[in-house]
């Protein structure tokens, strides 16, 4: 079996706290470029958490028809989205939005396009109840996996209950904080290596920084400001999708989605959260015209005038800048029977 990234560094190199079982903070180490994986207090993380949290990410029988799991969805070959526009849930129901990847969620403020979820833990059970989606009730999604000998033995172990809704949802969600990809060639770059990036992705990165400004929403460590922005994206439909706006009620968060991470962009297409650029040279030219214009268009969106050659070597950045060799490709567990 296979496991790259944080995943085989927690649950191979890290030894656990003979007394408690759990991962140190200062155990967490992250990639370089990144910080370490924030933790909260009262989902600690454990080896035995993190591999149940594996098991029911790649667990169909959380689906109605036993078809749909989480990775089903948000896939590691694929960029841990899904490669297409939008996702596909039980018998074949397309949802309205493209399915977010799942690299770097632990560093994020808020999940989903529009942020409804402030955790992963709040996130996890969303998608199983989603009538769309995986389309299970909690109590059937406890009952099936309390069917099962192996389950029941390790929640009892991980968590000392009976499977329950919240121990489904903490688990996941520690699984998801071993999902991290930094150590690209930026950050070997940025830490003295200048053979890292090839002189167009160089160049590329000037203009991330500077005339492009895309930096501006983009930023940090994970390449996000955490924060929701109004592009334009398909505003001009009949009925658009107003994102954060349905949560906030706030008029000036209509049309506005969260910045997603750049880190492993290039696996992640389609891009934008209704799938509707299908390369990130679609993207580049997209932002370059200035997105589409709308009463609650950001400020940081306007016409950037870059030139063919700038916009390839920013999409060469993009690219190959933050594309990890240590990418987190982890491969689906044995799954109780």
């Amino acid at each position: 079996m296979k496991m790259f990234g944080l995943f085989s560094v927690l649950c191979g190199a890290i030894a656990l706290s003979a007394a408690s079982g759990r991962l140190l903070a200062q155990d967490l180490e992250p990639p370089l470029g990144l910080k370490p994986v924030p933790v909260p207090a009262d989902n600690p993380m454990t080896e035995a958490k993190i591999e149940l949290g594996r098991m029911l990410y790649f667990e169909p029988r959380l689906s109605a028809d036993n078809t749909i799991s989480c990775a089903s969805c948000h896939d590691p070959n694929k960029g841990w989205s899904n490669g297409a526009q939008f996702a596909t849930g039980v018998d074949g129901q397309l949802g309205g939005r493209n399915s977010p990847t799942v690299i770097n969620t632990a560093y994020q403020r808020f999940q989903f396009w529009d942020g409804r979820a402030g955790s992963l833990e709040d996130q996890a059970l969303g998608p199983i109840q989603n009538p769309i989606e995986m389309n299970l009730t909690l109590d059937e999604a406890v009952a099936r996996l309390s069917a099962i000998e192996e389950y029941r033995d390790r929640f009892q172990d991980v968590f000392g209950t009976d499977v329950t809704p919240d121990g489904i949802a903490r688990a996941i969600a520690a699984f998801e904080r071993t999902v991290i990809s930094g150590n690209a060639p930026y950050d070997q770059f940025k830490a003295g290596n200048e053979d890292a990036l090839s002189e167009e992705a160089q160049r590329g990165m000037k203009l991330f920084f500077g005339k492009a400004n895309c930096s501006a929403c983009h930023a940090g460590p994970n390449f996000t400001d955490n924060a929701f922005h109004n592009l334009g994206v398909n505003i001009d439909a009949e009925e658009p999708d107003e994102g954060r706006h349905v949560v906030s009620g706030l008029l000036g968060d209509r049309g506005s989605f969260k910045t997603p991470t750049l880190r492993e962009i290039a696996r992640s297409a389609p891009y934008m959260h209704d799938g509707s650029h299908a390369t990130l040279e679609d993207v580049v030219a997209y932002y370059n015209q200035g997105g589409t214009n709308n009463p609650q268009l950001d400020e940081e969106i306007y016409a950037l005038n870059l030139t063919a050659e700038e916009q390839a070597a920013l999409v060469a950045f993009l690219r190959e800048g933050l594309s990890s060799a240590d990418y987190p490709l982890i491969e689906a567990p044995r799954l109780p029977e």
